[in-house]
């Protein structure tokens, strides 16, 4: 599949590059796109949430009344869940939420909204560049050369570059990655991916196998 290059300030280069098929190019499978989805969002969770059940609740050591004699129901403690301020009965408990998929479905599902990206348009290649200030306006800048200023975007880079980071983190809609390592979640929760040129390369050595 053949796109057009851009420049930062939004004009076509006047080159192309080649998107390997393998990894544009194929017809997307929407369920391990699904499976990808619900397992990054289920490993968000810290799994930390706790209610104390009766065990847990201090105090409640003394018998309230005697047994008998007192015309009222029995009771042992007053931290029993009947009352309040007692335990509660069957509340959460801490517990692990991670779930897991193969590679393979993992790489087919990056593959798969990438394709889908290819094919709706939402897919711009640009040229390698950096912002040297590492200011946020001049990123917005860039944004605004494409008309993406006010939508959800995700920016892949080849490698790690500090002052591109910098200058796109206080932008709310904007999301910055190293290309290899972004998510399924991350690649589908935009509305224009930007890729620079040479983080195809990489994008395809990780997903064509």
């Amino acid at each position: 599949m053949q796109v057009d290059v851009y420049t930062k300030d939004g004009q076509k280069s006047g080159r192309t590059i080649e998107l390997p098929d393998s990894v544009f190019g194929i017809e997307p499978n929407e369920h391990v796109v699904y499976l990808a989805v619900k397992a990054h969002r289920a490993n968000q969770h810290q799994g930390t949430h706790m209610t104390k059940n009766r065990k847990l609740v201090r105090g409640g050591g003394k018998k309230p009344w005697k047994q008998k004699g007192r015309g009222v129901a029995r009771a042992g403690t007053t931290r029993s869940p009947l009352w309040v301020g007692g335990g509660r009965v069957f509340g959460p408990v801490p517990h692990d939420y991670d779930e897991k998929i193969n590679k393979k479905t993992s790489r087919l599902a990056r593959k798969s909204v990438l394709s889908s990206k290819a094919k709706d348009g939402q897919l711009t290649v640009v040229e390698d560049f950096t912002v040297e200030s590492g200011r946020t306006k001049d990123m917005l800048a860039v944004l605004k050369n494409f008309a993406a200023d006010n939508v959800k975007a995700l920016f892949l880079l080849p490698k790690q570059d500090a002052m591109l980071l910098r200058a796109g983190r206080n932008l709310p809609k904007l999301n910055v990655q190293i290309a290899p390592s972004a998510s399924v979640y991350e690649l589908l929760d935009c509305k224009k991916l930007f890729i620079q040129e040479s983080a195809i390369a990489g994008i395809a050595g990780v997903l064509a196998a």
